[in-house]
């Protein structure tokens, strides 16, 4: 707990500063200030991560990276001293004494969590080792070909790498995904603001959804899994987004920047991409006010945050993005074959639909749907799935009745509302039938019914029927707050049971390692090669590792020159 905590303190200088020289520069460019500590925080994760990309395509990340990032950090602390310390100290007035001692709580709890837990199958299959490789050597041509799972190349492996501490520590620390917890815990906590404002708001229902994520994947946090922090992302822009939507915000500048965040969150995942169906909002704002250069402006910021995973993507793999073997456009050496990249595709696909076989991935939906909810679901996911499925006829029926009755509409649902449902839905449909695991669209899973209870809700709440019925008014507020109570009460008390049953565990100043296997070696080019015994599994400490033994070509001499295609199994 204790490296952690320290961990955390410096990714909290480094974001925050990194973050703060954003805002000015929004500020210079846009007239538009960035205040709030946790949307700078959330800035500067974005740079750190495209920063930790970018330094991955000349050099290793570790100790030097760090220097560097810590250089112009100290700089501009150095320059701006005096209004960083006032922007901190400003922010600490605001929060009150209760919450800072409720968010102190949460910095304790999610330290633990994220010093034991469950370390998910998938980090020890091949997280670990994308991370290991980015701290060894950057960036390697071809090196898909020796595990296709390199290949997806999620940008929050840089990230991992450069906060990892390697070169610092005798673990290679995984901390990141529990700091971002802890940013979205920090505006899950304004739940509380309920009680001050006696009114709820649409943002309240989507942080009830966070809150339950949250709840479901504590136990995870120590894993450096790339879904968890795409899920995070997600929930903090649909949370801002909400909030600014309920300050009756005017500029298109904070709708833009959210969408720039939306990119972001598709170099974490690709399949986040249609959280950018929200970029429909600025674009139409800022095309009528015929704001070209605004539009290039933001077009760009996206750019800087994409080609560099862009970049790293087809190096990895020969592919602009994998595993899409149609947009095969680069002519290399080390590009995956297409008929591996397919396949890799189907298996996803297969995999998320409970097949478990690659050669069904064309089976229609009609004919996977009822084995998938009763065999890959637990109880809760089958309880919220269901209530999605209802939410879609409701969502269609909202939209119909509100062109249909504009006027007279009981629940007519605004069209900035829509937007938000209709993005979340969208994005639940994809993940429903492209590869439905759950852990790769849990925001997606909770916002569609969270949402849109929370729209009923709110129509219902103005509607005359119960503006005029007081006692009916007050016992569907009594109802929310006590079943919002009974939730909270009910998750605090699994928490603390799951912290009392691991409180043996000798984790209090170093976090626990990746797992470790039994594995066999051999060598290829002078250069030895790890495998397990059995099964697929790797973990982190030996390097270079790979899921089975295979027939390697190398491009060169050694590693850093990479690895050509079409390798077979042995």
């Amino acid at each position: 707990m204790i490296s952690i905590l320290f961990n955390w303190i410096y990714i909290f200088i480094t974001t925050f500063m990194t973050g703060f020289l954003f805002t000015k520069f929004i500020t210079q460019k846009l007239h538009y200030k960035i205040l709030h500590i946790s949307n700078i925080l959330l800035c500067g994760i974005i740079i750190a991560t495209v920063y930790a990309q970018l330094f991955s395509l000349i050099y290793k990340i570790g100790f030097l990276a760090n220097v560097l990032l810590l250089l112009v950090c100290v700089a501009a602390f150095l320059f701006w001293h005096d209004e960083v310390l006032a922007l901190l100290t400003d922010a600490l007035k605001k929060n009150g004494l209760t919450r800072t001692i409720l968010q102190l709580g949460l910095i304790l709890v999610w330290s633990y969590f994220t010093s034991r837990g469950h370390i998910h199958y998938d980090s020890d299959l091949y997280h670990a080792q994308s991370i290991r490789w980015l701290e060894e050597y950057g960036i390697v041509k071809g090196l898909g070909n020796i595990h296709v799972r390199f290949a997806y190349n999620s940008s929050f492996f840089a990230l991992s790498a450069l906060y990892s501490m390697k070169f610092l520590l005798k673990q290679s620390l995984h901390t990141v995904n529990g700091f971002i917890a802890l940013l979205l815990s920090f505006e899950v906590l304004k739940l509380i603001d309920i009680v001050r404002r006696k009114k709820r708001m649409l943002s309240d229902f989507a942080r009830i959804g966070a809150f339950l994520y949250l709840t479901r994947i504590y136990d995870e946090f120590i894993s450096p899994a790339s879904d968890y922090a795409t899920m995070y992302i997600v929930f903090i822009i649909v949370i801002n987004w909400l909030l600014l939507l309920e300050t009756d915000m005017k500029s298109t500048v904070p709708f833009a920047l959210l969408c720039i965040a939306g990119t972001y969150a598709v170099s974490l995942k690709l399949t986040a991409g249609l959280i950018l169906l929200l970029t429909l909002k600025p674009a139409y704002q800022l095309i009528k006010k015929k704001l070209w250069k605004e539009i290039i402006f933001y077009f760009l910021l996206g750019f800087v945050i994409l080609t560099p995973w862009m970049i790293r993507t087809a190096i990895i793999s020969g592919y602009l993005l994998y595993p899409f073997p149609e947009l095969d456009v680069l002519h290399v050496d080390w590009k995956i074959s297409s008929e591996l990249a397919a396949a890799d595709a189907a298996e996803i696909k297969t995999w998320g639909r409970g097949l478990k076989n690659a050669a069904l991935v064309d089976l229609p939906i009609s004919e996977w749907f009822c084995s998938w909810f009763h065999t890959t679901l637990p109880a809760p996911g089958k309880l919220i799935i269901a209530a999605d499925i209802l939410c879609m006829p409701l969502f269609a029926a909202m939209i119909v009745h509100s062109v249909k009755n504009r006027s007279r509409a009981v629940i007519r649902i605004q069209p900035d509302q829509l937007l938000v449902l209709g993005t979340v839905v969208a994005s639940y449909i994809y993940w429903q039938l492209s590869a439905p695991l759950l852990r790769y669209g849990y925001a997606y899973v909770l916002l569609v019914v969270m949402l849109t209870a929370g729209i009923i809700k709110e129509r219902l709440s103005e509607s005359a029927f119960i503006q005029n019925h007081v006692k009916i008014r007050l016992l569907l507020q009594k109802t929310f707050h006590v079943s919002l109570f009974a939730l909270v009460a009910a998750m605090l008390v699994f928490a603390a049971n799951y912290m009392y049953r691991l409180r043996s565990m000798p984790y209090y100043v170093s976090q626990a390692d990746y797992g470790t296997y039994a594995l066999c070696s051999y060598e290829i080019n002078g250069v030895t090669f790890y495998y397990p015994e059995s099964g697929d599994r790797v973990g982190y400490n030996a390097f270079p590792a790979i899921p089975r033994k295979l027939s390697i070509t190398f491009r060169g001499d050694g590693l850093q020159d990479g690895f050509t295609g079409n390798h077979k199994n042995e």
